[in-house]
This record gives C-alpha cells, structure tokens and sequence, in this order.
C-alpha cells in the first residue's frame, strides 16, 4: 500500500534546494517563516480560547485591527510586549528557542 505523502515536507525539501546556500535568501526566508509562525500560532491560540479578534484586543487593551495585523503572516513587528500581554491574558507564557543556522527549515 503506498504511503501518504508529507506535502509540507516535500515542499521544505524543495525550498532548501531552491536557496541552496545563498545566506541572503535563506536569512529571508527564516524571517518570514517566523513571522508566519507567530501569526499563526497567535490565531491558533485566540481561536482554541474562543475569542475573536475583538474579544482578544479587549482582554489586551488594543483593538481589533491591531490582532488583525499580529495574525498577518506579513507582519514583522511582533513585540516581546505584546506577546507576553497575550500569552498572559491566554493563561499561556512565552518561550523563545534558539537553533542553529546550520539546521535547514523545519516543518511547524
């Protein structure tokens, strides 16, 4: 029987051999992979509590667009600051991890 395929494997398989071992667009690419990862992990958590976006910029003192912008995979100002005022009002905490430039994107 054959086995399913890991698309998201595959296709970080692909993006390294694509950068190869150009530092510039690997360094860009681990930004925007963080990026993505703290969006999604912040909507994640918003909607496992039950919140919108409202409800969230509320619990927070912000508003909603602000959310808004932190779920965008585009953003990159993602604050320790505010992190730790939505962790905290999530009843989550921050943790950062540091990993080796030598280790190649990993799926989330």
């Amino acid at each position: 029987m054959k086995q399913p395929r890991n698309t998201k494997t595959d296709a970080l398989k692909i993006l390294d051999r694509l950068t190869g071992d150009d530092a510039q667009l690997r360094k860009t690419m681990d930004e925007e992979r963080a990026n993505l990862d703290v969006a999604h992990k912040i909507y994640a958590m918003r909607i496992a509590a039950g919140f919108s976006q409202a409800d969230l910029a509320r619990r927070i003192g912000t508003t909603q667009s602000v959310i808004s912008r932190l779920e965008d995979a585009d953003y990159d100002g993602h604050s320790m600051a505010m992190l730790t005022r939505i962790a905290d009002s999530l009843e989550k905490r921050v943790e950062i991890h540091f990993v080796s430039k030598r280790s190649r994107l990993q799926p989330a």
